[in-house]
């Protein structure tokens, strides 16, 4: 990280970013422990296609701020 990014994103004080990975791994192994490897794809490919619709939303919402200003 350059100067410039530990200015713009500090440091969370208490923040544990490895617990947190944890966490979540946990969370995912418990919902995907007992489905198979099509059903694991299928889940994959669901939450691929709402990051990707969240990363459209994101940009349509950042380029009608753009045009505002």
């Amino acid at each position: 990280m350059t100067k410039i990014d530990w200015d713009k994103y500090p440091p969370m004080p208490g923040f544990d970013s490895v617990r947190m990975k944890r966490e979540i791994q946990a969370t995912i192994y418990e919902e995907t422990k007992n489905m198979t490897p099509e059903e694991q794809r299928e889940r994959l490919r669901k939450n691929s296609d709402a990051f990707w619709a969240d990363v459209e939303r994101c940009r349509v919402e950042q380029s009608v701020e753009s045009a505002d200003h």
